[in-house]
């Protein structure tokens, strides 16, 4: 591989990374076709069903998946570090592949569902997530908005691709295949591990950091704008220890936390409240035709979150990140507060999930590259798994939250679904206000250390101040 290691080194196509990225994230965007299997897994067996499981069972399935995902990342982080950027997302596809091949094999239950799609497949999740995000941004440090997004949006597309084949491509696999005599979602399960073990180990190849010291050709960073309305970069790489004791991380996490806790909630309820709504509203015919639309509504939703990683990373590099950020959760906030009314026809429904999705996957080009302009890209891979934990404490509370409304609902009522939209848009409101505060850390951490260093050092940094304030 040294030769595809010189061939990449010469920087004229690190656009491969960005391709072998998106393959990547079009596995790893499985977890977000959630909701295509939440309509069999939970259809009562009295009623045919084969598995049974309450609305709050499937959603702790997609909860652990989520909160495993983001501690995993954490040390995917640290391991990028010491052992490369390839091998562990190759480790990342084969814990992928097993877990769905384990929960094919073992998942007639909920603890087998637990174990396989949730625990080890959302492990295999976060170890291979921040890999191609961390080293699609060392290559393009001069658009690292556009970047971060174009090497995630793969994780939004990937969920159309996921939902589809198992819905309606080819018949549904979910109702044409029964690989070894197991039901459809096992079947799937197992087909799909499968698929992510070869797909994901295909992308790991390009997975290369660039030499020491590369720049792209005609970029100086000496010489990059930034906008004055967000103070761009703090100039200075911070260790994840460093960061962790700056004001500017805990706005992020919680921003993070609220936004994602909004995006999870839909895509984890979004079939089942279609369903509810479409048939409470007579909107449909029946049952049949609430779950096909439900699942056109999934499908533009994983569409529009890829979109909106492009869309809003490149916005970000032009406007800057914290006034992005305020706007991508300002009309977030909007979008879900009407979302209760809107999911009474079919036109509507779609219309507002494909806006959800399209704000909900910006979060994952701009958390990045914020991350990036405040602590410094070379430590990306290990600050960015402590800011994404933040979406695994969203995960177990947004699909939870849904869950437990749904369950209240009580011969037929559907309005307990308007708190749970309620509380998803009261939350970006937060995330919004919060996005007003945000800051570049520098000069907060430049001058502490200062207090470390001899008395003329501090004497020369304290003038500096103060003839700015001038």
């Amino acid at each position: 591989m040294s030769g595809l290691a010189a061939y990449m080194s010469l920087g004229k196509r690190r656009w491969l990374v960005v391709a072998g990225a998106m393959v990547i994230q079009f596995c790893l965007g499985t977890i977000y076709a959630w909701s295509a299997f939440t309509g069999a897994l939970t259809q009562p067996v009295a009623a045919g069903g084969e598995y049974g499981f309450s609305a709050r069972q499937a959603a702790w399935i997609f909860s652990a998946g989520l909160a495993v995902f983001a501690v995993v990342m954490v040390f995917a982080g640290r391991l990028q570090v010491r052992f490369g950027p390839r091998p562990v997302v190759a480790l990342g596809g084969v814990v992928l592949g097993c877990g769905y091949i384990l929960g094919g094999l073992l998942g007639g239950s909920f603890w087998g569902q637990l174990v396989g799609i949730g625990l080890v497949g959302g492990a295999g999740i976060g170890l291979a997530y921040v890999v191609p995000i961390a080293v699609g941004v060392k290559w393009f440090p001069d658009k690292k908005g556009l970047v971060a997004g174009l090497a995630v949006a793969g994780f939004g597309f990937g969920a159309t691709l996921w939902v589809k084949l198992a819905g309606s491509w080819f018949g549904g696999l979910l109702y044409t295949t029964s690989l070894f005599g197991l039901p459809g979602v096992q079947s799937v399960f197992l087909l799909y591990g499968v698929a992510f073990l070869f797909f994901v180990g295909l992308g790991s190849l390009v997975m290369l950091n660039p030499p020491p010291g590369y720049r792209p050709e005609g970029w100086d960073p000496a010489l990059a704008q930034h906008l004055p309305a967000d103070p761009g970069v703090s100039g200075r790489e911070f260790g994840s220890r460093e960061m962790l004791r700056t004001p500017q991380f805990y706005l992020l996490w919680l921003m993070f936390c609220s936004t994602a806790l909004a995006g999870l909630m839909v895509i984890y309820s979004i079939s089942l409240f279609g369903i509810d709504a479409l048939q409470a509203a007579q909107a449909v015919p029946g049952p049949a035709e609430a779950a096909m639309a439900a699942g056109t509504a999934m499908a533009w939703y994983a569409i529009f979150n890829g979109l909106g990683r492009i869309a809003w990373g490149g916005i970000s590099d032009r406007l800057g990140r914290k006034w992005s950020l305020f706007m991508m959760c300002s009309f977030q906030a909007f979008i879900l507060f009407a979302f209760f009314e809107l999911g009474s026809a079919t036109s509507s429904l779609i219309i507002a999930a494909a806006v959800i999705g399209f704000n909900f996957g910006g979060n994952f080009a701009l958390f990045p590259a914020a991350t990036a302009d405040y602590f410094g890209p070379g430590n990306l891979g290990q600050n960015y798994g402590w800011v994404f934990l933040s979406y695994g404490v969203a995960g177990m509370l947004g699909p939870q939250i849904a869950g437990y409304f749904r369950d209240m609902a009580v011969g037929g009522d559907i309005s307990t679904w308007q708190t749970s939209f309620a509380i998803a848009g009261g939350a970006c409101v937060f995330a919004a206000l919060l996005a007003l505060l945000l800051k570049p850390p520098a000069k907060i951490v430049d001058v502490a250390k200062s207090r470390d260093d001899d008395g003329a050092r501090l004497a020369t940094c304290c003038f500096r101040m103060a003839d700015q304030r001038v």
